[in-house]
């Protein structure tokens, strides 16, 4: 009997946990979709999540970013996320599976990468270096570095000959552009 309960407390005692960390990370979801500071409090707000988030971030107003698994989410350096765009890292209780060694991430947005305004990107997949994602684009396949990707689901329709950052002239990077015949 003694044994019984002590599992039973124990089972009880492991909710309460779990209960509190859900409660928190869906706390600073909320407080990160309208707070000021695209790269400061946001960033912050997100990083006290379980995203690992690199420098230089720019997470625009109403981005989700996983509500439940923010630790599958991986965001380099230098990475611009539009306003309302949605990054799912799970389906259905369970994370996608990836090869890879090393922490597990379902997504992986890497550095210089830019997802426009409303994109919503689905799990198991990722943005490459100076990756650009068009405004309401649905990613479902990986992204490869430099290049521009549209429509639903997102298909690549150019190569991009410098990532679209914040610092980077636009002239500069559409001069560069080449289409994808």
């Amino acid at each position: 009997m003694t044994r019984r309960r002590t599992r039973r407390k124990a089972k009880t005692a492991l909710r309460v946990l779990t209960l509190a960390r859900d409660v928190k990370i869906r706390l600073l979801q909320l407080l990160a979709l309208y707070a000021p500071g695209a790269m400061s409090v946001r960033v912050w707000l997100h990083r006290g999540r379980g995203v690992s988030i690199g420098s230089d971030v720019f997470i625009g107003t109403s981005a989700i970013i996983e509500t439940s698994h923010p630790e599958l989410v991986f965001i380099g350096n230098r990475v611009t996320i539009g306003i309302r765009s949605t990054i799912i890292a799970h389906h259905g209780g369970t994370p996608a599976k990836r090869n890879e060694p090393g922490p597990r991430f379902s997504v992986r947005i890497e550095a210089d990468a830019f997802i426009g305004p409303g994109v919503i990107v689905l799990p198991g997949v990722t943005i490459g270096r100076g990756g650009v994602v068009a405004a309401g684009s649905v990613v479902t396949a990986s992204v490869p570095p430099l290049t521009v990707v549209q429509g639903n689901p997102a298909r690549p329709v150019a190569r991009a000959g410098v990532p679209l950052g914040i610092k980077t002239p636009l002239e500069d990077f559409y001069r560069q552009l080449r289409p994808i015949r």
